[in-house]
């Protein structure tokens, strides 16, 4: 397995170019399942899991191009040749259950296998089934895949989610673009992402009202059409490169960045002593005076401060000036990273949900482990500001999410390296 190395050489420098949103991705590519004519995706980002739905598309008949160095996602359902996503495949990335609605959806019926991903916690799929089931599908749990069938196609129901899932709403979202009648998704989810695809949905021709809030209805239509969709920029590319000025100091300029994908997490930074400006680019960073001073952080659905950006926000913390605590509310299970970062020198006292990090002055390289996705980068941000070599371990979570990681950072000043493993 790969590893990298990082070490600790001050102040970072010059311009981050920000990729599309993986999630965001993720989700709109499923949606050519929908049509039978072509999705274009541009903006895409380069990462593993992008290649893991296009195998998926390909397992399911869809024909998948990726053009201008990966940037360009060509997509095509115009002859599907089954709706049976495996698990050999679905077990690499959980975003592989947003097959199911759109299958069910154009085909009546599908079978998609349980999903793996990051281990962070339970993130069950009940409420994309009975988002689905509202709307007239039958679902059955059976060896580890959902049966799901709709024989006379899916139709307009309420649907009202006990709390806020973007996954579960995405899957009704594009399940309910295809169905007879009015369906209004309550307590949806309203990220980015959410907005994203509802927007590249409109474009393909579907009739929806209200993403971005609590509420979304939508209006079936019998068929949607082609569509070419620039991928929003991702939020949480972009909060991870404005930390590594944090981190560090010196000024960074993340090209692409906008403070209304991030509004709270830019509150918190504020509140620690950091500075971001809105520039005709994109977002300009760097430490206001002096050390980081500590902040309490709390994680929930968007517009609040996204989970996936806590376990980077507490490397931040573990050099801050006073006590931080950061409480955890969306997922179980999601603090795997303090461990490591206590190997470095960190103070961090862990109850649950709950974790409280008393600032050191320096952080001190060691070898660590990543044990998922946004602990990767965590531990790599923690290596720039820490005194010595940092070697992290585990790195292929990282390949999920974030593309050309050392080049990016080098590029501002970083001293990172990749080591092959064997």
């Amino acid at each position: 397995m790969d590893s990298i190395i990082v070490r600790g050489n001050g102040a970072l420098s010059g311009q981050i170019p920000i990729a599309g949103a993986k999630n965001a991705c993720l989700t709109l590519m499923p949606a050519t399942l929908l049509s039978d004519e072509p999705l274009t995706l541009t903006n895409a980002p380069r990462l593993s899991d992008i290649r893991t739905m296009s195998e998926l598309l390909r397992s399911l008949g869809a024909e998948v191009a990726s053009m201008q160095d990966g940037q360009v996602l060509a997509l095509s359902s115009h002859r599907l040749s089954g709706t049976r996503a495996e698990y050999d495949i679905v077990r690499k990335m959980r975003a592989s259950i947003l097959v199911l609605g759109p299958l069910l959806a154009r085909e009546g019926h599908a079978e998609v296998s349980l999903p793996g991903g990051c281990a962070i916690g339970a993130r069950p799929v009940d409420l994309h089934l009975r988002a689905l089931e509202a709307m007239g599908a039958e679902m059955e749990l059976k060896d580890g895949y959902v049966h799901a069938k709709a024989p006379g196609g899916l139709k307009g129901g309420i649907v009202e989610f006990p709390f806020v899932s973007v996954g579960a709403t995405e899957n009704a979202l594009m399940a309910a673009t295809l169905a007879r009648g009015t369906t209004v998704l309550k307590n949806a989810a309203r990220e980015p992402e959410i907005v994203d695809l509802a927007q590249c949905l409109r474009r393909m021709g579907a009739q929806i009202e209200g993403e971005g809030t609590s509420e979304i209805t939508i209006q079936g239509v019998d068929r949607l059409g082609g569509a070419t969709h620039p991928v929003v920029t991702d939020r949480i590319e972009l909060g991870t490169y404005m930390l590594a000025p944090a981190i560090c100091g010196g000024e960074v300029e993340c090209l692409g960045g906008r403070i209304d994908l991030v509004g709270a997490f830019c509150e918190k930074l504020d509140a620690a002593g950091i500075s971001v400006e809105q520039t005709n680019s994109g977002l300009k960073v760097s430490r206001k005076n002096g050390r980081v001073r500590a902040v309490d952080v709390t994680t929930e659905p968007f517009p609040g401060f996204p989970t996936d950006l806590q376990a980077q926000m507490m490397a931040l913390l573990c050099t801050a000036e006073g006590t931080s605590v950061l409480e955890e509310k969306i997922f179980e299970n999601r603090f795997m990273h303090a461990p490591e970062l206590m190997r470095m020198g960190a103070s961090i006292d862990v109850h649950g949900g709950t974790a409280t990090v008393t600032g050191v002055e320096r952080l001190k390289g060691a070898p660590v482990m990543a044990t998922d996705l946004r602990a990767s980068v965590s531990l790599i941000l923690a290596g720039l500001a820490a005194e010595g070599e940092t070697i992290v371990n585990r790195v292929y979570h990282l390949d999920r999410g974030y593309e050309r990681v050392e080049e990016k950072l080098g590029n501002v000043g970083a001293h990172i390296e990749r080591i092959s493993g064997q």
